[in-house]
């Protein structure tokens, strides 16, 4: 009998990426919501019902397994695994929902677990090692893979197979290697053992191999089209495995003998029970269970809903053949018998391409989706001499020829849209509709290898899953976006407007002209507009009040970090780096902070002001998020260090703070020239963000945290500096000269934070603005210096008065000149 949808399991809100089935009557599941569920149910003619929640913490959940039962523990143990990097033990029998034991020990995310019936654990992580676990303590450590350890299997409680992204699979006596057994060529995602012969191994190089333990390929079954995730092996010895095409497939001598397509984008996980159902976890939420039992099927009307379900899929062209569409059969077609179970054939119906696929177990065509594109390559397109699988044409404005638009389906949307707006000199602000533009014409087409942005960093695979993240717009559905009948819609750029002038301004100085909209996509906005000081006047010594970068557009702000932690959380490649629930609700909660603070800036909000824990998620943020799409992430710091400065005040957090930001920036990283887009922007932001962290309510105190700082801005050389970063590390510079008048200055700090005014001072020939602040904050320097009888040391105060004699002749403004004469007075 054929396999057949027998229940789903629904409760879970994001991605199962494991399950495990040890009895008829017990599924263990975990997920990116980040709990584990047990469902039960007494027996196999009801259905399984939720039985407990487990959830040890606020991470995803990556990896389950489960321990039989002991006379502590009568319904024995389930045990997950996740991104906190803990090991945690449940007890099946226990009413309460906190852990037996917690095993730590690993420094980064379980992604594989294993147990054998003794109650010894073995645990893979993306930390390049597995650990095995006796009696809940750490017994051995297995070092030797290069890369993240995906799959591990306990062969007996002294025995154990590992798999990983480093190609390999390897064999381990206690802790100790005895044998590496090499084939794949790509990460080994998932392990099982198969009687009399030995065990099976699944890749990301969409082959499962059947390895005798010396190490002999007995076969190997090719038939996925993408990715496979996992394998199990049911009671009659029938392999079981799942993967990125969306398909179950049964395996029986050697052969495909049943496809199991799911309404979902990936089968993480498969489990065999004991009965012979399998079980299986998928992108979209939902635990499944198939039996090809008919007293076990689901009722009829459940099946076909299924399958309607199923065949009501698009599917991109790549997962079914490359085809031209001129070339495909009709309905006729479906009338011949498929030669293999698992066999797809496209036909044409009318205008639309319709995939079925062979079930030699019922005899029939089963259809499995919608084509919606089939890119082929006697289909290609030539632009400017290259193929391209599209060039569309774009109407610009009535009356103009439309502009070509090329587009391959491996490119990033992104980049290619900004290459078009460049080639045709066109705003940037049009990017966020170019892009939902050209995934509209290419809809279910799958994307990826064009761009490393999108690599996964522990496997070396690279896939972008495109969204159509539209549900902010009001604008009617993926429209052309340069006709009039569509809306553009307002967005976030991240600060490129003018800076605030030199420090003439009130308090509640803006350093911003207009609405600041942030730049959608992964790269850098266009170059920013020139700066126009708001005063030209010199001013007096001392300058009091420092300057601030705390205006912005929150809403937009906050609904960038969202669209791009979307786009990661619908990568496979990029998912795990997504915000988890409890990351989550810490950010919306600093949103709600800052719109008020941001909003009313004369008001003191009514709700809580961010906490060291509010400021720990943006640091994780910081420390896991792709360059290109930290931009909105530094932009909140910068608020957070604008508006909530007593937040990161604890010693240790500050300090892994502005570790993070530097980093994020890439401050560590050669400078060379030009520096790329995405770089300065994320290090322009990092700079208005430092200068926040000196404003009215800042104190010094341990000076150490500001001596690191500024030990990091003087290991750049500043010619490499634009002009805003020049404007805003002057404003760093300044803002902290103000400290000077309210409270004592560690004099090697001093040392240090002259030389960085006087580096500016001696380079600066293009950029008055960044001059002028610079002056400004070295008269600050000089008038507390005078006033305390603590002036500069010789050698310092000589490279003052040389710096300070030719900046005059390099600026023809009278600020300039009189503030110059004024600092050199005070030498």
């Amino acid at each position: 009998m054929p396999y057949k949808l027998s229940a789903n399991l629904a409760a879970h809100t994001s991605d199962v990426r494991a399950v495990c089935s040890p009895t008829d009557d017990l599924v263990l599941s975990a997920s990116r919501d980040t709990t584990a569920i047990s469902w039960t149910r007494p027996s196999s003619g009801v259905p399984f019902e939720k039985r407990a929640v487990l959830r040890a913490g606020s991470r995803f959940v990556s990896a389950v397994t489960y321990i039989p039962p002991s006379p502590g523990a009568p319904e024995g143990y389930a045990v997950t695994g996740g991104q906190d990097t803990i090991v945690n033990v449940f007890s099946l029998a226990s009413a309460s929902s906190e852990p037996s034991f917690s095993l730590q020990g690993h420094t980064q995310n379980v992604c594989a677990l294993h147990a054998t019936s003794d109650g010894t654990i073995i645990s893979g992580s993306w930390d390049q090692t597995a650990r095995v676990w006796k009696n809940f303590a750490l017994a051995y450590e297995l070092i030797g893979h290069q890369q993240s350890v995906w799959a591990v299997l306990a062969i007996d409680p002294d025995k154990f197979l590992t798999g990983s992204a480093d190609n390999t699979i390897k064999l381990w006596q206690t802790h100790k290697t005895i044998k590496t057994y090499t084939g794949h060529t790509q990460a080994v995602r998932g392990l099982a053992l198969v009687p009399d012969i030995g065990f099976a191994s699944c890749s990301n190089d969409s082959e499962i191999r059947i390895w005798t333990m010396e190490g002999d390929v007995v076969y190997t079954l090719s038939g996925h089209t993408s990715f496979v995730y996992s394998l199990s092996v049911l009671a009659n010895g029938d392999i079981v495995s799942g993967g990125e095409d969306r398909t179950v497939r049964i395996w029986r001598d050697g052969e495909c003998a049943q496809t199991i397509v799911h309404p979902a984008i990936s089968v993480w996980a498969v489990s065999a029970m004991p009965n012979g159902d399998i079980v299986t976890g998928c992108s979209d939420g939902v635990v499944r269970v198939f039996s090809a039992s008919e007293d076990r099927w689901a009722p009829a009307d459940r099946i076909k809903a299924y399958e309607e379900q199923v065949a009501s899929t698009a599917l991109p062209a790549q997962q079914v053949g490359d085809v031209k569409k001129s070339d495909l059969p009709g309905a006729e077609a479906l009338s011949q018998p498929g030669k293999k179970s698992g066999e797809v054939k496209m036909i044409k119906n009318g205008d639309l391409v319709e995939a079925y696929q062979w079930d030699s177990l019922v005899g029939q065509w089963q259809k499995i989706g919608d084509v919606v594109d089939a890119v082929g390559s006697g289909r290609k397109q030539l632009y400017q001499g290259k193929e391209y699988d599209y060039v569309f044409d774009v109407d610009v404005q009535e009356g103009a020829p439309p502009l070509k638009l090329p587009y391959n389906a491996s490119d990033n949307p992104y980049v290619a849209a900004q290459k078009f707006l460049e080639a045709h000199d066109l705003p940037l602000s049009y990017l966020d509709e170019v892009v939902r533009f050209i995934e509209k014409n290419t809809a279910g087409v799958q994307l990826g290898g064009g761009s490393n942005d999108y690599s996964d960093p522990f496997t070396g695979a690279s896939r972008y899953q495109s969204t159509q993240n539209n549900s902010s717009s009001g604008t009617a559905d993926f429209m052309d976006p340069f006709t009039g009948k569509s809306m553009l819609l307002p967005r976030y750029r991240p600060p490129v407007a003018p800076a605030p002038a030199a420090p003439v301004a009130a308090p509640s100085a803006d350093p911003w002209t207009g609405a600041s909209r942030y730049s959608s996509g992964p790269s850098a906005p266009s170059s920013p507009p020139p700066s126009q000081p708001l005063s030209m006047k010199p001013i007096e010594l001392p300058v009091r009040v420092p300057l601030s970068f705390r205006q912005a557009n929150v809403s937009a702000m906050q609904g960038k970090l969202y669209q791009f932690d979307e786009v990661l959380r619908n990568e496979i490649s990029t998912s795990s780096l997504s915000m988890y629930s409890k990351e989550l609700n810490l950010i919306d909660e600093t949103f709600v902070y800052l719109s008020q603070a941001v909003g009313k800036p004369n008001e003191t909000p009514v709700v809580a002001p961010p906490e060291p824990e509010h400021v720990d998620a943006i640091v994780q943020l910081l420390e896991r998020w792709p360059g290109y799409q930290r931009f909105p992430v530094i932009d909140l710091a910068r608020l957070v260090i604008g508006y909530a400065p007593h937040s990161y005040t604890q010693p240790e957090l500050r300090t892994r703070f502005f570790n993070a930001l530097f980093s994020a920036a890439e401050w560590q990283e050669k400078w060379t020239v030009p520096i790329p887009k995405t770089r300065e922007t994320n290090m322009l932001l990092l700079l208005r963000a430092l200068a926040n962290a000196f404003l009215e309510e800042a104190k010094v105190e341990d000076g150490a945290w500001v001596q690191a700082i500024f030990d990091r801005l003087g290991a750049a050389p500043y010619t490499v500096f634009s002009k805003q970063p020049r404007i805003a590390l002057a404003t760093i510079l300044f803002n902290f000269s103000c400290l000077y008048l309210r409270e004592t200055v560690d004099p090697n700090l001093r040392t240090t934070h002259v030389g960085l005014i006087l580096e500016i001072i001696s380079s600066e020939r293009t950029e008055s603005e960044a001059a002028y602040r610079a002056l400004v904050a070295l008269g600050n320097v000089l008038y507390v210096a005078s006033s305390t009888n603590n002036r500069l040391a010789p050698q310092q105060a000589q490279q003052a008065n040389q710096a300070l004699s030719s900046l005059p002749s390099a600026f023809d403004e009278d600020r300039i000149r009189v503030m110059s004469s004024l600092v050199r007075g005070m030498l």
